[in-house]
């Protein structure tokens, strides 16, 4: 029998950033896949800032921003007839709107990016074996069961037809969103499994005299049949600027999984294109179906769901592979500590009391998004696309000069604005907010969102929070807050005035065997704020005190300064909390 501490399931973004963050922080990982390499197909791809923090964290962003489409050219969402005829509406997106960037520029020192999933998942994966992950192509995954010291699961070798058991301290399961892990442990589900069929296909066309004007991640095509599954309307999504290219059309899930033909998949490209005459290369056609799901609860026992097994959802928002890396980052550092003996078992439950709540969120904004593309058709006056004549006369409409053409484009153009919600949700990416034990309440009242908290990010220091990114100096260089954090360790961050805090941090690491960096922000000190940003978004007095997780949420505030016993006394019993174990 193979024994391992972590065995992941799955070698996806989920799996392969658990095995990266797991291996980094020196804890025996045994990663198994039924594939015989990672994804082929560029089906996830929007990488947020949040996603990038942690490849930051991992010392991995500069790999992922070497292969990715960067920011800039990402922010025209086009909506038309298709991309040779007429259009009928765009919008900025990914915080490209010039009333937007600053936003995005303030919350982190990271870039969002696109990095489609076949390019992503080679870099988390041999991360994780070059840090000393195990990883074992074309394993399949069988069977589990538990007792009260670890699992064992039973693995088929497709390659020799022999059957494997593996012993492990700790299972996650990253078995995508048909996960028989999720099934085997009994994971309680809320909503339904394909609820809309697409046709995903994978092409190669020189199309860029089509965008050259427009540079974008996705163009919306409204031709006839575009209501039959998924969100009304056809979608070429860039891949590769500017040759490589993915068309996703729908079926009518009602019926049986059509057969697409080569012949027929460039027909379905050349049609959303709007040129027959173009060369059209199919790389790769994938049918599926969309999903509407999430699991209320993600753990049981020994055994945890990550990434698609607990949160399968249309690719709106792009929320998918960002959240699925999260749950990750959640995750590993509280196992590292736990199979330590640093922490007890109970830090584990709050994986699932902080990141449940994120999975019902997303499913939730990703299947509103659907909903909201209605709207452009309830603008036109359309039901259905199948009436190409009705759906031809009120395009053309909108080029009249008389009240009922400008009635119908302000309401389209509305309809258009109102997809700022899936396309510059800063908010849903960044304003997640923990409350479990692993977050020492400081008994303050969440503060009052100041604007719209699914369109706009509100940096907060209260604890359940992310940690704020504030630009600081050490020497010559400039530095994030959010490099401050991170690597395993907890941080713990004062101002002048706040020593004795920093000596809590050294006495209570000592007492706990937990790392515990403390760094000290003010002139002459360890970083300075040479911008008063610290100063002004701290919301603590100076000499206060602010300790991070590994995962770079905040844990535990102390407004004043304080004496050194009383500050060990507050950090001990923070940290004591956090651990699951008795102080002392």
């Amino acid at each position: 029998m193979i024994e391992t501490d972590v065995l992941i399931v799955g070698s996806g973004p989920a799996g392969g950033s658990a095995a990266a963050l797991l291996a980094t922080y020196g804890i025996k990982t045994m990663l198994i896949t039924e594939s015989n390499w990672t994804c082929h197909i560029p089906r996830e791809h929007i990488t947020n800032q949040r996603t990038m923090e942690v490849m930051r964290d991992l010392g991995l962003e500069s790999d992922v921003i070497e292969k990715a489409t960067p920011q800039q050219v990402m922010g025209n969402i086009v909506f038309c007839e298709s991309l040779a005829l007429e259009e009928f509406g765009r919008i900025r997106a990914w915080g490209t709107d010039p009333a937007r960037q600053g936003d995005y520029d303030l919350a982190s020192p990271c870039k969002m990016c696109d990095m489609p999933q076949d390019l992503l998942e080679p870099i988390l994966v041999n991360a994780a074996s070059q840090r000393g992950a195990n990883l074992y192509f074309d394993w399949k995954y069988l069977s589990l069961t538990q007792d009260g010291n670890g699992v064992t699961v039973d693995v088929k070798d497709q390659v020799t037809g022999i059957n494997q058991k593996i012993y492990a301290k700790y299972v996650i399961g990253a078995d995508g969103a048909h996960s028989k892990i999720a099934e085997d442990i009994a994971l309680p589900m809320e909503g339904k499994m394909g609820v809309a069929g697409s046709i995903f296909i994978v092409f190669e066309a020189d199309l860029a005299r089509y965008v050259v004007d427009r540079p974008s991640v996705l163009y919306f095509i409204l031709q006839p049949g575009s209501d039959i599954g998924g969100i009304g309307l056809g979608l070429i999504r860039m891949v590769r600027p500017w040759y490589k290219w993915a068309v996703l059309w729908g079926y009518d899930i009602n019926k049986p999984p059509p057969l697409v033909t080569n012949e027929m998949a460039i027909e379905i490209v050349q049609n959303l294109v709007g040129d027959h005459t173009i060369p059209i290369k199919i790389e790769s056609i994938t049918i599926g179906k969309i999903n509407d799901m999430y699991a209320r609860r993600n753990t049981v026992g020994r055994v945890f769901c990550v990434g698609d097994a607990t949160h399968r959802h249309p690719p709106n928002n792009g929320l998918g592979s960002n959240t699925a890396i999260q749950d990750s980052y959640n995750l590993a550092w509280k196992l590292a500590l736990v199979l330590r003996g640093l922490a007890a078992p109970t830090l584990l439950e709050t994986y699932n009391e902080e990141r449940s709540p994120v999975a019902r969120q997303v499913v939730k904004r990703s299947t509103q998004s659907i909903g909201e593309y209605g709207q452009i058709f309830d603008a036109l006056g359309l039901v259905t696309t199948q009436d190409e004549k009705r759906m031809k006369e009120k395009i053309d409409k909108l080029k009249d000069n008389d009240l009922a053409a400008e009635d119908l484009r302000e309401k389209l153009y509305l309809a258009i604005h109102n997809k700022s919600y899936e396309y510059n949700c800063h908010g849903v990416e960044l304003n997640q907010r923990y409350v479990s034990m692993a977050i020492v309440s400081d008994g303050t009242a969440e503060p009052e969102w100041k604007r719209d908290k699914e369109l706009y990010y509100q940096a907060s220091t209260r604890p359940g929070a992310k940690l704020p990114h504030i630009w600081l100096q050490q020497g010559e260089k400039k530095v994030s807050s959010l490099d401050l954090c991170g690597k395993g360790k907890f941080t713990l961050i004062t101002g002048i005035g706040g020593e004795t805090w920093v000596e809590a941090a050294k006495k209570v690491a000592a007492q706990t065997g937990v790392d515990i960096q403390a760094f000290v922000i003010g002139p002459g000190r360890d970083f300075q704020d040479i911008y008063n940003d610290w100063a002004n978004q701290r919301e603590i007095r100076e000499a206060g005190c602010i300790l991070v997780r590994p995962d770079g949420y905040i844990c535990f505030r102390h407004f004043n300064p304080t004496a050194i016993e009383m500050a060990v006394e507050f950090v001990s019993g923070a940290m004591a909390q956090i651990l699951g174990v008795r102080k002392g």
